[in-house]
């Protein structure tokens, strides 16, 4: 039985999903399902991936095409329709290291006995000068949360390979009428406070930054999903124990909160008395996106 899931959301990528599919077709181990989730592309990402379902790839593919609606609604979609015991998300612009397929499943048996697991975490590497984004994981680190991870000066993005079933467990993620955008970390951040994830040094992903990526527009994001930051912010202030990460969420839920015109934002917050300090700072914010934005 197949155990592992790559999902791929896909908005308007028929120019990058290519290689994507490309660096699946070199892998050693095919056992595994590809699914795309369209999130309403109008280019030519259907008729690509059509093309690629009618031919022997020696793997599965999945095609689910849903209304425009941000990345974390397209993770809610793949949640929905993922069978599989494992997944792990490529995104359309970036591919699959080589061999990671079999590393992901080789881990996984030796250790799928535990409860304790949510899953794997591994690294992301630079596609064209092939270096590891951030740092390595040390090597008395077997084992780590993701927050966990960042918390003792770990640094840069990397590769979740999570279980199924955890994750349909987890609250979707929220959607906010006329916003497209909330930080997935998010259900990361649940996911931290039951289980851990077993740790490898080994590159999964290859990694490209698009200029019309979100994580490359993050000031027009903020200015046009402030309930998604608002939220995420308030959720920080939850779990997060650092003081100087409390005080730079409380700045960004204070600018989030005046953006979307919401006067009880004090009322909401997990952290009353910090938001009261952090709202002068909140406001000089707001005025920096607005200026930026205009």
């Amino acid at each position: 039985m197949v155990k592992l899931t790559i999902f791929t959301p896909a908005y308007n990528r028929a120019h990058t999903l290519p290689r994507t599919y490309e660096s699946l077709l070199r892998q050693e181990c095919k056992e595994f399902v590809w699914l795309i989730v369209d999130d309403g592309s109008i280019d030519d990402t259907a008729q690509l991936v059509r093309k690629w379902m009618s031919q022997d790839n020696g793997f599965e593919i999945q095609y689910i095409y849903k209304e425009n609606g941000g990345m974390h609604t397209a993770h809610n979609t793949a949640y929905q329709n993922i069978k599989t015991e494992l997944n792990v998300c490529i995104d359309s612009d970036d591919m699959l290291a080589s061999g990671a397929v079999k590393h992901i499943l080789d881990i996984w048996e030796e250790k799928k006995d535990s409860d304790k697991y949510a899953g794997i975490i591994g690294l992301d590497a630079d596609m064209q000068s092939g270096k590891i984004i951030g740092t390595k994981f040390p090597k008395k680190m077997k084992e780590t949360t993701l927050h966990g991870f960042y918390e003792n000066g770990g640094k840069g993005d990397k590769k979740l390979v999570y279980r199924t079933d955890i994750m349909k467990e987890l609250p979707e993620y929220p959607v906010f009428d006329g916003e497209k955008y909330v930080s997935l970390g998010w259900k990361y951040q649940l996911c931290d406070q039951k289980y851990i994830l077993i740790t490898t040094n080994v590159v999964l992903c290859e990694v490209e930054y698009q200029h019309d990526g979100s994580s490359k527009n993050m000031l027009k994001q903020y200015w046009m999903n402030p309930r998604g930051f608002a939220f995420i912010r308030m959720e920080n202030l939850k779990y997060i124990k650092s003081k100087k990460r409390n005080i730079i969420d409380s700045i960004h839920y204070v600018s989030s909160s005046i953006i979307s015109k919401n006067h009880n934002y004090i009322k909401e917050s997990p952290k009353k008395f910090l938001t009261i300090l952090c709202t002068p700072f909140g406001i000089l914010l707001t005025i920096y996106i607005w200026r930026k934005n205009k």
